[in-house]
């Protein structure tokens, strides 16, 4: 026989996790931290009740992150505006992060070694991209010539893609320091001495 008793009731975590979040934060702060996890769009509504706040509040927010730049904005479905996270504060942020944990030469290595493993797999394969290489993949599985069908790895295009990627984000990292170095370093410019 057990002689344990069953355990206090206790409150359900989610709710006080989010009550102690809502206590802590602005609406402003709840909204802008939802979105800068939404990459599909979704209404104002959407986005209120997971930033625990009214609609009217969250479409005010969103429609102010929209003009920072840091939201995106499109009619939906049905005519009202669906938000998302822009795809350039996305850059913008992981080039920052980039920034953060590489120097300036670290950088410059690491491109070229991303591009030089880029053309090597452009010489393997004989595409450009991992999209004309899934276009020949499919050309070969339709032909009736199935001597020539070599299957190909689905690893390897992921592979392909996030090499790509990282390279866009390596170089972006790169043009955003020496955008800042200019800025930095040349403050007495003046504006008529910049290109047309």
């Amino acid at each position: 026989m057990n002689d344990r008793s069953p355990p206090d009731a206790f409150d359900d975590v989610n709710e006080a996790v989010g009550a102690e979040w809502e206590a802590e934060t602005t609406p402003y702060e709840r909204i802008r931290h939802v979105i800068a996890h939404t990459y599909d769009f979704v209404t104002a509504a959407t986005v209120a009740e997971d930033a625990r706040t009214a609609p009217k509040t969250a479409r005010k927010h969103l429609n102010t992150l929209v003009d920072e730049g840091f939201v995106t904005t499109t009619s939906g479905e049905h005519g009202g505006a669906v938000f998302r996270r822009s795809p350039e504060s996305l850059v913008v942020e992981q080039a920052a992060d980039i920034l953060d944990h590489y120097s300036s030469d670290e950088l410059v290595t690491r491109v070229t070694e991303l591009r030089d493993r880029l053309t090597d797999l452009q010489g393997e394969f004989g595409v450009d991209s991992p999209e004309e290489l899934a276009v020949e993949q499919t050309n070969q599985t339709l032909s009736p010539d199935t001597s020539t069908r070599d299957e190909i790895d689905p690893e390897t295009v992921r592979k392909w893609k996030r090499l790509r990627r990282n390279l866009a984000f390596a170089n972006a990292a790169l043009s955003i320091e020496n955008a800042e170095r200019f800025v930095d370093g040349d403050h007495n410019v003046a504006d008529d001495s910049l290109p047309a």
